[in-house]
């Protein structure tokens, strides 16, 4: 941390209490991402092709994402989120092709075998979510005494 972080934290006036509840936090935030990236396994998936495929099916627009924004999603780099693409794309489980648009751009969309997978994961997150937001409430009102 640095001078100025631990100075800022200092400045707050954060008690024990407080920083116990930031270190729960922390801790809850693992304990969720373990269960994703475990069920992700049991899933015959990484925890890399479920962030992409959930990136994927998550997209706003109904053009769909390009490697580029799939890269800014996932925090990325442009290059590792097309070998991703690419690995993905060869179990069959997503789309990649030239923007109508612009040719250069690659547009990603679920197959029909991903978009399976992933709702399958997804039910799984549900519950698992109800009882992080719950346990995530409880810490954040914590937090702003």
């Amino acid at each position: 941390m640095s001078e100025m972080s631990t100075n800022a934290a200092r400045d707050q006036g954060l008690s024990d209490r407080q920083y116990a509840r930031l270190a729960q936090f922390r801790y809850a935030l693992r304990v969720f991402l373990r269960f994703s990236e475990e069920a992700a396994r049991v899933a015959g998936l990484t925890p890399a092709h479920h962030q992409l495929l959930l990136a994927v099916r998550g997209w706003d627009d109904e053009t769909g994402p390009s490697i580029g924004d799939l890269a800014e999603r996932l925090q990325i780099s442009p290059n590792a989120a097309l070998e991703l693409v690419r690995r993905v794309e060869q179990n069959d489980l997503i789309t990649v092709e030239a923007d109508p648009d612009d040719r250069r751009r690659q547009i990603v969309g679920l197959t029909r075998t991903g978009s399976v997978r992933l709702d399958s994961l997804t039910a799984l997150h549900r519950e698992e979510l109800r009882r992080f937001r719950r346990e995530m409430n409880t810490l954040l009102d914590e937090l702003e005494r």
